[in-house]
């Protein structure tokens, strides 16, 4: 049974692409050039942080996080870079009584926007910065297990990457959802992981309830 669903942020609720957008504008590249090597270093399987270095060798995302937010222009999102799912999935999840959470590799400033946009909608919001620990630290997901009030098999953890996501939250013991969309999601979504390793395989958060409420009762 399920009986708490936890979710990634970008790309599983918010659509990144207009905050990708303004970090090619900070580095000076065209949007689309630095689209096609985000995209590029992603099937290679490095580190996102690493289409930084392609552009500029020794970039320090914190150090520039720091300077853009000194500048004027910090990394934000809104209501308006939600997808469009996002909060009826949550309203019908909470309709069936199951305890929400929002958990992600997220900065102390996305943290307070998060609490901001969902402080009436979830129960638990944590960020990696707010444990000292990031995904796929199997840490992380302790601190997951360890927040939500329900035993690790009872906890639905909704993502958009196997290696991030899926794997290391089926390794804690979580029951795994993998959304279908944002680059890496839709990179990865034919590779074995992809088919093998989720609970769920949804091309939208609309299609959880059913199939959650369907797995927690078999003859519904």
């Amino acid at each position: 049974m399920i009986r708490a669903v936890v979710f990634d942020v970008g790309e599983c609720l918010v659509d990144e692409t207009r905050e990708y957008g303004t970090w090619a504008d900070w580095l000076g590249v065209p949007r689309h050039t630095f689209h096609a090597m985000f995209g590029a270093v992603i099937a290679q399987g490095r580190d996102y942080r690493e289409v930084f270095q392609e552009f500029r060798p020794g970039f320090d995302l914190y150090e520039e996080r720091e300077k853009r937010a000194a500048a004027g222009r910090p990394e934000s999102f809104g209501e308006e870079d939600l997808y469009p799912d996002v909060r009826p999935a949550l309203a019908a999840l909470r309709d069936q009584g199951l305890w929400l959470g929002i958990a992600g590799n997220q900065t102390v400033r996305a943290g307070r926007i998060l609490r901001e946009l969902f402080r009436d909608d979830v129960d638990l919001i944590g960020t990696s910065d707010d444990w000292g620990a990031s995904k796929p630290d199997p840490e992380f997901f302790k601190r997951v297990g360890a927040a939500v009030p329900f035993g690790v098999a009872e906890i639905l953890y909704v993502g958009d990457r196997c290696d991030n996501d899926i794997r290391p939250a089926r390794q804690a013991g979580m029951h795994t959802a993998l959304v279908r969309r944002g680059p890496w999601a839709t990179i990865q979504w034919n590779d074995v992981e992809a088919e093998e390793l989720p609970t769920f395989r949804v091309e939208g958060l609309g299609e959880l309830p059913d199939r959650v409420r369907r797995f927690s009762d078999p003859a519904r």
